[in-house]
């Protein structure tokens, strides 16, 4: 068997990294890497030591989607002539994920969906997410669910139970291979200014990065953060930022000079990791770290409309505060103000799971028995 593993930004890298390594112990497996997000695809390739077989060109600054798409079925078509897999393994929910699935639908390969089922319905948020993992839903073959509630959505959708894994999260996965090389509790590639930020003391950390959260939206988190960094003089603030000039710019601008308020550039998965597990909270608008934070026991404040992560909200993880910046500020106040509630969630079990999601999906594509994650 000949399993294709496409990829373009730096979640699917972490996400699918854990899978390429079970399925390289059983089977041929071959990564094409679309370009689509390259220099924070090559930081997060190099934090697994991954070297695809294949490195496409398809973005270009200022490119629309439609034209990202089109260069995408065009380079992911001239590799599936070359492969000719068994199956095409996608993740989540980006245009690399949509189009390399589409590609392989188009000439009859299977297609196996990592995180499938995550919903929130609305197709204008995310976007263009939320339409592409829809739509990758009639298309695969099978769904590798990562909680109950993201088959369940499946189901509603009309999805064959015999084609819905439930297996958890693979990022579960990605964080314990990731923690097993880190010497002395530490990974070697913290930057030194961050490390000196963490001793100076109790950090939050803050990102920002979805399409919905850009322009005035934007504008107004950098006002929020700035007063948040003045009335919590007493922590560090450490915010790595984007390389889209739609956040940098109104970031920089707004933000700069401030004391407490650490602006990098974007940290490898590694470092990324070691600021969850040791921030007292998390501000942010991102999906991968709404399920990476329980394993660390660290509260998010979600500044999403919605999100398709509700498990980690009913667990108690995370608060979904939406894009009013009265309402995220309350949450933050909420959280700081409450240790005992932080310290709650330290012994706390993550819902999104248990570090065998990638096991699962290798046995689903050997239709081997597998248990299902109970998440």
């Amino acid at each position: 068997m000949k399993v294709l593993v496409a990829l373009g930004t730096r979640p699917e890298v972490i996400k699918l990294a854990p899978v390429i390594a079970a399925l390289q112990q059983r089977v041929e497996v071959k990564v094409c890497a679309s370009g689509q997000h390259r220099e924070m695809l090559q930081q997060a390739l190099d934090a697994f030591g991954l070297h695809p077989d294949h490195m496409l060109d398809t973005m270009s600054p200022g490119r629309s989607l439609n034209i990202l798409a089109a260069r995408l079925l065009e380079g992911i078509d001239a590799v599936l002539e070359q492969e000719r897999p068994d199956w095409v393994l996608v993740q989540g929910d980006t245009t690399t994920a949509f189009c390399a699935g589409l590609a392989a639908f188009q000439r009859q390969i299977r297609v196996g969906h990592v995180e499938a089922g995550l919903r929130t319905g609305d197709l204008n948020s995310p976007f263009p997410e939320e339409a592409n993992r829809t739509l990758l839903a009639r298309i695969a073959s099978l769904h590798f669910a990562p909680t109950r509630l993201a088959a369940q959505a499946l189901r509603t959708e009309g999805v064959e139970e015999s084609r819905i894994r439930v297996t958890g999260n693979t990022v579960v996965d990605a964080i314990q291979q990731a923690q097993a090389a880190w010497p002395a509790g530490i990974p070697s590639s913290v930057p030194t200014e961050i490390r000196a930020r963490l001793k100076a003391g109790p950090a939050v950390l803050v990102t920002c990065h979805r399409r919905e959260n850009f322009g005035t939206v934007m504008e107004a988190f950098c006002t929020m953060l700035a007063r948040l960094s003045e009335r919590y003089s007493e922590l560090q603030w450490i915010f790595p930022v984007h390389l889209n000039p739609a956040v940098r710019e109104p970031v920089h601008r707004l933000l700069g000079g401030r004391p407490n308020l650490f602006l990098t550039d974007p940290v490898d998965y590694h470092t990324s990791l070691y600021l969850i597990r040791h921030a007292q909270l998390v501000l942010s608008d991102s999906g991968g770290i709404q399920e990476e934070a329980p394993t660390f026991g660290t509260p998010v404040v979600v500044m999403r409309q919605h999100t398709e992560r509700m498990e980690g909200v009913h667990a108690g993880f995370a608060t979904l505060a939406g894009q009013d910046t009265q309402i995220i500020e309350e949450a933050v106040d909420a959280w700081l103000g409450d240790e005992l509630r932080r310290d709650g969630l330290r012994a706390k079990v993550n819902p999104y799971g248990d570090g065998r999601a990638s096991a699962r999906i290798r046995a689903a594509l050997l239709n081997e028995p597998c248990e299902d994650f109970h998440g």
